[in-house]
């Protein structure tokens, strides 16, 4: 049956495929409508112009990392060529470190709104900075103080939790997600919640089946017991706008490779709690934040890159009013190119027989997820299906992706986890059908 879907090979069966659906796929018939046009976008992503077979790629791995623009790669290229040096030091490349780090903080603060440019705080990625920020925070425990994980987030922002509160005799409480559609039971969080609570470790929007958290609703109860918020915003970055002093939490966590910059991570933290909680560092280090939090020489080449990133994101909001103006613009305009193409996808995905579709698929209801699924095709394994699409150059993920409370609330763990689709701003409909058709054939 493989051998022959090869043969036949996704492009034969794409104008069949689409007659099949009628005018579902035609713009004018879509409920979700935008305005940005991803072709002028995507030619400034080298990446994006890759070939398998003869075709363009297609990726559809962006939940696991997203492409880069030239911009990107030049910023990286100009400090590299420029020289640079590690900070603090009384010379011209040591200076030159210096402004990259300010430039780079300052963008940060304008991505997520935050309050000052000593609020961010830059490492290797999000998974190192939660493991140091959990060893502080835990440093604060008693035996007896609880804190509650949920089982929609990736493991990042789980296991550093369980590991400090075994090791400080805290009692760990787990907020469930609804099985039917995936989204996180907020209602049970009070129940959950008392005087003895110390933090709530809880995700935007989970990296497995795209489901969106109400983080402000989340935040206020948290924070009525006197707890910290501890949000990973790792899969909703690029998707969706972050304004940290909006929702009033306490510590916000991404990494930039995630929306179109490099390896790195990035805190927010409100600046009292970054001042007060003591830091694991060695001891010529600053006491002052961010410094205090940010152990070892910074990968300065990747912090030009971070600037060069946000100014992209940036651009598509136009060049009106300040970055953060922009950034609001562009963040619109991509969530709802982002809501159309999962229209597009879902409306096609229900005309496959065999696959299932985990997570929001009321098309009335896409505000509250990414345009990330997390699928089954039944008489295939999950990496079945992704070795077919990416022989097709279509690149997806199989797997739990980290997200292990996910799969095992599912019953999916041991029967390989999903397939993941994931969509970004520089996707285009035709993508979605290329998808959609290579998998209408396997399920021939």
């Amino acid at each position: 049956m493989i051998d022959e879907l090869s043969n036949l090979g996704w492009r034969y069966l794409l104008p069949t495929y689409r007659q099949a659906l009628g005018n579902c796929y035609n713009s004018t018939t879509m409920k979700t409508k935008t305005t940005l046009d991803p072709i002028p976008l995507r030619a400034q992503f080298p990446a994006l112009q890759l070939e398998v077979g003869g075709e363009k790629a297609v990726y559809l791995d962006g939940p696991g990392g997203t492409q880069v623009p030239q911009s990107v790669i030049d910023a990286t290229s100009g400090y590299l060529s420029h020289g640079g040096s590690n900070s603090g030091g009384p010379f011209l490349t040591s200076h030159f470190s210096d402004e990259i780090t300010s430039a780079a903080r300052q963008a940060m603060m304008d991505f997520y709104n935050a309050r000052r440019p000593e609020e961010i705080v830059f490492g290797q990625n999000m998974t190192s900075l939660t493991f140091s920020m959990s060893r502080a925070i835990a440093r604060t425990w008693q035996p007896g103080d609880e804190i509650v994980v949920t089982r929609l987030d990736h493991d990042a922002n789980i296991s550093p939790w369980l590991l400090a509160a075994e090791a400080k005799g805290v009692t760990v409480h787990w907020l469930d997600f609804d099985p039917t559609d995936c989204t996180l039971r907020l209602d049970s969080l009070p129940s959950l919640l008392n005087e003895k609570t110390r933090l709530v470790a809880i995700t935007f929007a989970s990296n497995a089946v795209g489901s969106i958290t109400d983080i402000k609703r989340a935040v206020d109860m948290i924070h009525e017991v006197g707890a910290l918020a501890y949000v990973d915003s790792v899969h909703y970055a690029p998707h969706g706008l972050i304004d940290v002093q909006e929702l009033d939490c306490d510590f916000l966590v991404a990494s930039v490779y995630k929306f179109f910059g490099h390896h790195v991570g990035v805190l927010y933290g409100k600046y009292e709690l970054l001042d007060k909680l003591t830091a694991y560092k060695v001891r010529p280090a600053s006491n002052i934040p961010p410094g205090k939090w940010e152990t070892g020489t910074q990968s300065f080449e990747s912090q030009a890159g971070v600037t060069a990133a946000i100014d992209y994101i940036a651009s598509i909001g136009d060049s009106d009013g300040t970055r953060r103006e922009r950034l609001v613009r562009a963040m619109a305009s991509i969530k709802q190119h982002e809501m159309a193409l999962s229209e597009h996808f879902l409306t096609g995905a229900t005309q496959i027989a065999g696959l299932r579709v985990y997570g929001i698929t009321d098309i009335e209801n896409l505000e509250n997820r990414t345009p990330t699924f997390a699928v089954s095709l039944e008489g295939y394994t999950p990496k079945e299906v992704a070795t077919k699409l990416g022989e097709e150059g279509i690149f997806v993920w199989h797997g739990d992706y980290y997200a292990v409370a996910v799969m095992e609330r599912l019953g999916l763990q041991e029967k390989g986890g999903l397939v993941r689709i994931g969509f970004v701003h520089y996707n285009t409909h035709e993508e979605v059908d290329r998808v959609l058709a290579a998998l209408a054939a396997l399920a021939k």
